[in-house]
């Protein structure tokens, strides 16, 4: 069990043993304040992880609420079990069976909530007024995740969060990191250059999944070629709604994706 600190801010991370090419060395899960204290993204429900969370939530005075930045797997599975520990708490998330359903510009408890879909169409962000940013899937510690779809959105998303002057970010896998608008600089870059890629294999002749899998995301290892594909396909869909998407490249790729979809793919 790993334990993130975040000097100067009254909040902690914990990280679940759950490492994986999806999750790198594992998924964070936040607790921040106290009297009470909130928690984000459970995480898996990994009963070490689950006794080293309610400890940490006992010390700070209790469980005010459950915040989701996603409901993939790896975030939200040990849900249930926070829950029925700290009954009754209220879950709160983008879709569901939640307590409150929160959107974009939502202030919820100490946070103001920003919408971030990309990696997964109920993505959001959570800002504290002391500068922090708990990003989920939508910014790692580390590496880059996959898009499914609204990659214009999530762009969006990324340069809104960049304007916010953040101290710093928290994510969902990774190390924290120190200087979020460098790291949201790169997000952004790392898109654009993809983006940019494709239009060159896309002019060249390129039509299938396969041969622009080849041209654009020869970087990505096999075990995550599938993933590129599904963020290659949100890609095309943005070049579609300006304009720019031939009309004879091959469509799909999500057969290619493992049934549960977690967070990094370096994509």
């Amino acid at each position: 069990m790993t334990r993130l600190e975040l000097p100067g801010h009254d909040a902690v991370g914990i990280r679940s043993d759950n490492p994986g090419p999806f999750t790198l060395s594992g998924t964070n899960t936040w607790i921040y304040g106290r009297e009470p204290a909130w928690l984000i993204d459970p995480g898996p429900a990994l009963r070490e992880h689950l006794d080293a969370i309610s400890e940490e939530l006992d010390e700070r005075g209790g469980l005010g609420a459950v915040l989701l930045t996603h409901d993939h797997q790896d975030h939200a599975e040990a849900v249930p079990e926070l829950i029925l520990r700290f009954s009754p708490a209220p879950l709160a998330a983008a879709r569901g069976a939640v307590t409150t359903l929160l959107r974009d510009g939502d202030h919820y408890g100490p946070f103001e909530v920003v919408g971030t879909p990309g990696h997964a169409p109920d993505h959001l962000t959570f800002l504290t007024q002391d500068g922090l940013a708990f990003t989920g899937d939508a910014v790692l510690g580390e590496g880059s995740v996959f898009v499914v779809g609204r990659l214009g959105e999530y762009l969006d998303g990324l340069r809104r969060l960049r304007e916010q002057r953040l101290s710093l970010i928290a994510p969902g896998h990774g190390p924290v990191v120190e200087d979020p608008e460098a790291k949201l600089t790169e997000y952004i870059d790392h898109r654009l250059a993809r983006e940019a890629a494709l239009v060159t294999a896309l002019a060249e002749g390129k039509r299938t999944i396969q041969d622009l899998l080849d041209a654009v995301w020869s970087d990505a290892p096999a075990e995550l070629r599938g993933a590129a594909a599904v963020t290659l396909e949100a890609h095309l869909q943005k070049l579609e709604a300006e304009g720019r998407r031939p009309p004879d490249v091959e469509r799909g790729g999500w057969d290619l994706i493992p049934p549960t979809p977690t967070a990094a793919d370096e994509t």
